[in-house]
């Protein structure tokens, strides 16, 4: 049986505008040149300004202009409704020229290029290498195969019974163990050092023998030998079994272990300067030191000044002079409709601009001190919600903007969300970063003595002594957040 009822739902929808403002919120400033270029492709009333518009027609003021609420007054146009009068359109868009168009440079800007290497790549390297080899037909191509399945450090991770069977199924050649190690022994004598190495203790031994070799007055056998029968124990540093097994002094063993550590462990990262595409980082803001006062600027220079096409309103009003007409009708409603997706795109940039300089804006002033010195340790304990406070917008909304954007200090280019840690209170009382305590951690072990290497028990001590009061399991997760090994692998000799 049919029922009818009333129900009442309380429900939050965000407005088209609202979406795309959110996902280019989200983007840094280098992709947000591709997602420009992509809704000028999609939309053809949306354009490029050429030139630079007048500097009495250049809106930009951040302080001014509401980063959340612009939107909230746009009305989507309904094609259904008849009694919809054009001529007011017409009338509210004949306004100046500056209205439709968004202007995201100035004066000051510096304007970088994005730069680009060619050079030989590693792969093609080792081809060329292999070219130059006397090789039959099958073997050049078996080489060709191991050199593709190498990774970017230069290691064959692959088993050779693997590859053999790769090698019949995709081309048709049978071959078996014995014939891949004569190849791959062809290539781990190219040139990287260390280059088609099965594992670590496999690449550091072929560079040692290339060097006893290539330098027959050095004496490389302790070094070699060392690898090759006490390599578990060298990884491990448990120097003291070496010396007793292999029955040497100390400083025999301190010689050896200084040829050892010259040595690349990934030969093929060797190639990443001329070989490799570079990534550079683009920094989305600018914070300048002048004479103690920080400035702070967009680094807007991958945002072309947009505006909505010329041809598009002239055609809009043309249209509109025979409204009568069906087809004109027609045409009219995807005219309008191409403009107002320009016009929401073009504001859509605007808001993203005032609401990133805002957010940045905030966390300067919040850390001023720090963007000041560049001393880590006047970090202020900082979350997203105390700048969501501050610029009173939501907490997703910092985080979107603190998300893959990056800040250029006089004292580094840094990801913008590093600046955001947690608090921890002193014995004092006092409310300090977490990320202060692991800057006094990393100083503790840079000034430890290396033959006696300080354990998480003794930093815990010592941090507790500068009045700083964690647990030692707490010591032990900053320390494998800065990267930094267990004591026993930070031992020298």
């Amino acid at each position: 049986m049919l029922n009818q009822r009333l129900q009442q739902k309380l429900l939050q929808k965000l407005s088209p505008q609202q979406i795309l403002l959110m996902k280019l919120l989200q983007i840094p400033s280098v992709a947000l040149e591709q997602r420009i270029k992509q809704e000028i492709e999609e939309n053809p009333a949306l354009e490029v300004e050429e030139g630079e518009l007048e500097a009495e027609e250049q809106v930009d003021d951040f302080e001014d202009d509401d980063p959340v609420d612009e939107f909230s007054d746009e009305e989507e146009y309904d094609s259904t409704d008849d009694e919809f009068d054009f001529d007011d359109y017409l009338d509210d868009d004949d306004i100046a020229s500056y209205k439709l168009a968004s202007n995201n440079s100035s004066a000051d800007d510096e304007r970088y290029e994005m730069p680009f290497s060619s050079h030989q790549s590693f792969q093609d390297f080792l081809l060329q290498q292999l070219g130059y080899r006397k090789l039959n037909e099958k073997d050049h191509i078996i080489g060709e195969y191991i050199i593709g399945n190498l990774d970017d450090a230069g290691y064959l991770n692959r088993p050779l019974d693997a590859l053999a069977d790769d090698l019949l199924f995709a081309l048709n050649i049978k071959t078996n163990k014995k014939e891949l190690l004569e190849v791959l022994s062809v290539i781990q004598d190219f040139d990287p050092p260390g280059v088609g190495a099965r594992n670590l203790q496999e690449c550091l031994l072929i560079q040692l023998r290339r060097l006893q070799d290539e330098e027959p007055e050095k004496d490389f056998r302790m070094a070699i030998m060392i690898v090759d029968r006490f390599f578990n124990e060298f990884t491990k540093k448990h120097y003291d079994k070496i010396i007793k097994r292999a029955e040497i002094s100390e400083d025999v063993l301190k010689d050896a272990l200084t040829e050892i550590l010259k040595l690349n462990p990934k030969p093929g990262n060797s190639m990443s300067d001329a070989g490799r595409t570079s990534q550079y980082v683009m920094p989305d803001f600018i914070i300048f030191n002048n004479d103690g006062e920080l400035e702070l600027t967009l680094s807007s220079r991958n945002t072309p000044e947009l505006r909505v096409s010329r041809a598009y309103a002239e055609m809009l009003e043309a249209y509109s002079e025979n409204k009568k007409s069906k087809s004109n009708k027609d045409a009219l409603m995807f005219v309008k409709q191409k403009i107002d997706s320009a016009k929401w795109f073009i504001d859509a940039i605007k808001q993203r601009q005032n609401t990133l300089y805002l957010t940045m804006r905030a966390i300067m002033d919040y850390q001023y001190e720090y963007f000041l010195t560049g001393d880590e340790t006047q970090l202020r304990p900082m979350i997203l919600k105390d700048i969501a406070e501050i610029v009173n917008l939501d907490i997703s909304t910092i985080s979107r903007v603190a998300n893959s954007k990056y800040v250029q200090t006089p004292f580094g280019t840094y990801l913008l969300k590093s600046f955001f840690s947690e608090s921890m209170q002193m014995d004092d009382g006092e409310e300090v970063s977490t990320r202060e305590i692991k800057k006094i951690l990393n100083n503790c072990i840079d000034a430890e003595n290396k033959s006696k290497p300080l354990t998480d028990e003794q930093l815990t001590t010592i941090l507790k002594e500068k009045g700083y009061p964690i647990a030692r399991r707490t010591v032990a997760k900053y320390r494998e957040q800065l990267n930094i090994p267990v004591a026993r692998l930070r031992k020298e000799l």
